[in-house]
């Protein structure tokens, strides 16, 4: 996973009007945006891409447009996770196949799996798609926290573990500790600010223009994690001028009156907005 580093942003996945298909068109320029911006990697089909309102073959279809428009520019990290071992092996061998440059796997969530399931998951999964797996540590989600001293479940990784930051109000942090990247959902709409923080603090090791910086990212950051995420992030999408098609139910783009506070943070940034 070395290879891996920056600004890799937790795609969105924008849908038709009626929400019933993947958006092709809109999914094409939000990616060309994001690349334009000089972002670092995709990861769709996460938390912040819907995967649990996506069907299987929603899914493959999302992976193969997402290479299709990076086109080798940017690497792709695909979302694979799932309640069912089944549909979590089926799609990684399917994002080994199409091109991708890593899953990322999150753990079954609702009923919480132990250590031992997970380290037989995880071995079929690499096994089938011969990809290195970006492991989705999310406790809150799966039930699951996978700390250092659980390592030595896992003998075969030995020193090829390399850490990301995955959650937004930590970023900076995480790039000052030494991260060699973030996967950031609010990337999404703050690409160029995103990339300027990665480069102030991880490329020129500039904490003071860091800091200044994370000044302005911190705050939306904030309101995105106080609220529904992906409505927050979908409606952060749609303030800077691009069509998403709006969640799938039971989730919902932000209220009104959330949206204005949200749009006031992002001028408050100097993001430009509609």
């Amino acid at each position: 996973m070395s290879e891996l580093n920056g600004i890799m942003v937790a795609l969105i996945t924008p849908f038709n009007d009626d929400r019933t298909k993947i958006d092709e068109g809109r999914l094409q320029a939000h990616i060309e945006h994001l690349i334009k911006a000089g972002v670092h990697g995709l990861v769709p089909g996460g938390s912040t891409g819907e995967f649990t309102v996506l069907s299987t073959a929603e899914r493959k279809q999302l992976t193969e447009l997402c290479l299709k428009f990076a086109a080798g520019r940017v690497p792709v990290v695909v979302g694979t996770g799932s309640t069912s071992s089944a549909e979590a092996i089926e799609l990684s061998a399917h994002a080994g196949q199409a091109g991708a440059a890593s899953v990322m796997v999150v753990p079954p969530f609702y009923d919480p799996v132990d250590l031992e399931q997970l380290h037989e998951l995880l071995a079929e999964i690499h096994a089938v798609s011969k990809l290195p797996i970006m492991y989705y540590n999310i406790p809150g989600a799966s039930g699951l926290t996978l700390s250092p001293r659980n390592l030595p479940a896992f003998p075969s990784l030995n020193d090829k573990i390399t850490a990301f930051n995955g959650w937004d109000s930590l970023t900076f942090y995480g790039l000052a500790a030494g991260c060699p990247g973030g996967v950031w959902g609010a990337a999404n709409f703050i690409p160029e600010l995103a990339v300027e923080l990665y480069e102030a603090v991880s490329v020129k090791g500039d904490l003071k223009r860091g800091r200044e910086l994370w000044t302005k990212a911190f705050p939306i950051c904030k309101f995105l994690e106080s609220h529904n995420y992906c409505g927050a992030v979908k409606t952060g999408v749609e303030l800077i001028g691009q069509p998403t098609g709006g969640l799938r139910k039971p989730f919902s783009l932000l209220k009104p009156e959330l949206q204005a506070e949200l749009k006031q943070l992002l001028q408050n940034a100097g993001v430009k907005t509609i």
